[in-house]
């Protein structure tokens, strides 16, 4: 692999988040009507928005703590609150997300659960809960043996990616269909390819990217915070370039 610098890195996937951030917004407001807290269908486009912010980018930026330079040497402590906050956020938008979704469906008379987008994405948050709540019990708490620590570890950090890309395939699948339920009686159909289309698809190739770049910088080897065990524990972090 190239030998990239790391914080030009940050800044782009921070960039990139953001655009995401904006894309969805953007789409919400031009082409759905907006946001609104009434049950209605302004207040579903708050879905997309909390779970893209929440479930994509929150949950990346909270991946990528530990591949931060400087908390490669002193306490880990501060990083794991840290950690632990980001991801707490990202669950919380994310349960507002279903709130609006499930409020607009009831309100509304539409049946939930019935997709298969639907059952990938709650399937997602209950994984998301059941991973913050294991990893504050073995990383945040303080009598949670050295033991339980080292043998959770590779499994929390197995199920962090697996989650990142359940919440990829979430949010790209659920741009597909609003779009096919949305571009019909009325409108430009959508294999038409109308400005919205274009847009929207537009916007999960950006959450693609930015799940992807996210997964890539957790494999690199050397962005990977040393293990407190291992022989390199105390080595020097690289200088940042």
């Amino acid at each position: 692999m190239l030998d990239l610098p790391f914080l030009p890195f940050c800044v782009l996937l921070g960039g990139l988040g953001f655009v995401c951030v904006i894309f969805v917004s953007a789409w919400c407001q031009h082409w759905r009507g907006g946001f609104a807290l009434d049950g209605s269908a302004q207040m579903f486009n708050w879905h997309p928005v909390l779970m893209v912010t929440g479930m994509v980018v929150l949950y990346g930026a909270a991946a990528l703590v530990y591949r931060l330079p400087p908390a490669w040497s002193g306490p880990k402590l501060p990083w794991k609150v840290l950690h632990g906050t980001l991801a707490g956020t990202a669950f919380g938008l994310a349960v507002l997300g279903l709130a609006a979704v499930f409020r607009f469906h009831n309100d509304h008379g539409t049946p939930n659960m019935y997709s298969l987008h639907s059952w990938l994405g709650l399937a997602t948050v209950l994984l998301f809960s059941c991973q913050w709540l294991a990893g504050f019990s073995a990383f945040l708490l303080p009598w949670a043996p050295v033991w339980l620590r080292a043998l959770y570890k590779p499994v929390h950090i197995f199920f962090g990616s697996t989650i990142l890309m359940l919440s990829m395939a979430s949010c790209v699948s659920g741009i597909n269909e609003k779009l096919f339920f949305s571009l019909k009686n009325g409108t430009t159909e959508y294999k038409r390819l109308p400005a919205e289309a274009v847009f929207a698809n537009m916007l999960g190739l950006l959450i693609l990217l930015f799940g992807v770049l996210v997964l890539g910088a957790l494999a690199r080897p050397s962005w990977k915070r040393p293990d407190a065990d291992s022989s390199d524990s105390c080595q020097v972090p690289a200088p940042l370039r």
